[in-house]
């Protein structure tokens, strides 16, 4: 299925963890959208703050299949797969 995904947008908690993500799915960087840098970790507003900001940058087009995933405390997860 990673060979079918145009944009990864994972909750931005930490950056290291994102960039091991990409790595461990085989994701080149242009596929996987990190803006912690510019927010630090917004927490539950991560995801639509990266979401809004890949749809303004160009960086999701209809067809797309986006992924939307989260983690927290624990086992704590979810993940979602939208085709655009």
């Amino acid at each position: 299925i990673k060979k079918n995904i145009d944009i990864l947008i994972p909750h931005q908690a930490n950056k290291r963890i994102l960039e091991v993500v990409a790595k461990k799915l085989s994701l080149p960087n242009d596929k996987v959208m990190i803006n912690i840098e510019n927010y630090g970790n917004t927490s539950a507003a991560s995801i639509p703050i990266a979401l809004d900001e890949a749809i303004s940058q160009g960086k999701i087009k209809d067809g797309d299949i986006v992924v939307l995933t989260a983690f927290g405390a624990g086992l704590t997860w979810g993940s979602i797969v939208i085709k655009w």
